[in-house]
């Protein structure tokens, strides 16, 4: 086994769910689902709720933390969360978990996973994206990061995307296609905000200007059902990639499990 290895379970506004695994652990990054659903999806891979060693979660919108109350009857799965987004899970559920709460910027060690959060722009608490590496040195480290639900990429986003062997990166909607949506105004101009997502236009844009011979995967996910479509985002990656482009795959936001959207494993 690689030193880190994900599946992605489901991404899309019905549901986040990623499941991360090192030699020492296996993780979820966000619980976005019911736990039945998140069970059968396990299920497929092989695994087991009780093989959940922790969930580390991005934000409390529902689509992220659904899951939480089942996989708290869970013994033995730990649950990590800044100070404000646990504090606004415990509200939206009318109960408080078990939290290990950190502190955005700060790195910290869970088994053999070095945890980077760093923040980002969104309508939520205390957003954040996630850096995980594991590997004893530097050089033979490997780094994966997680982000979704950004509305800009900021100075910060972009040091913290440094290095990477793989990258999940949001790529929401197609700015036509949401304009012509019928969605109400208020929504088209939050999802457009600074606080909302990234567009397939912010996407391509960064790629262009993203600096990383290392990166061997990037995933494209949380792309929006209605607002977007996969040769749309295909392209838009393919001309901000160019030659290296077959790095580039898409997330099937109708898919439980879609189809190659992992890494390793």
């Amino acid at each position: 086994m690689k030193k880190i290895a994900f599946q992605i379970l489901g991404s899309s506004s019905s549901g986040n769910c990623s499941v991360l695994r090192t030699p020492n652990c296996t993780v979820l990054i966000d619980a976005g689902f019911t736990g039945k659903k998140i069970s059968q999806n396990l299920a497929e891979l092989g695994l087991r709720l009780s093989d959940i060693d922790a969930v580390f979660f991005t934000h409390e919108h529902n689509d992220h933390c659904a899951g939480i109350c089942a996989l708290s009857h869970e013994s033995g799965i730990r649950f990590f969360a800044n100070r404000g987004t646990a504090e606004a899970i415990n509200y939206r559920f009318r109960r408080k978990f078990d939290w290990n709460i950190f502190e955005t910027g700060a790195r910290f060690e869970f088994a053999d996973l070095r945890v980077a959060p760093f923040a980002i722009p969104h309508d939520s608490a205390e957003p954040v994206g996630y850096v995980f590496e594991c590997g004893e040195t530097a050089g033979t480290a490997e780094r994966v990061a997680w982000l979704t639900d950004c509305g800009k990429i900021t100075g910060i986003v972009r040091r913290a995307l440094t290095e990477l062997d793989a990258l999940v990166l949001e790529a929401n909607y197609d700015d036509e296609m949401l304009s012509n949506s019928g969605r109400p105004l208020p929504l088209i101009q939050r999802i457009r905000s600074s606080h909302g997502h990234l567009s397939n236009d912010a996407m391509s844009e960064f790629l262009r200007e993203y600096e990383n011979p290392r990166l061997q995967r990037l995933l494209l996910a949380h792309v929006s059902r209605e607002c977007n479509a996969e040769m749309l985002v295909r392209t838009a990656s393919a001309g901000a990639l160019g030659a290296r482009s077959g790095i580039a795959l898409f997330v099937n936001p109708f898919e439980f499990l879609p189809a190659g959207a992992g890494w390793n494993f």
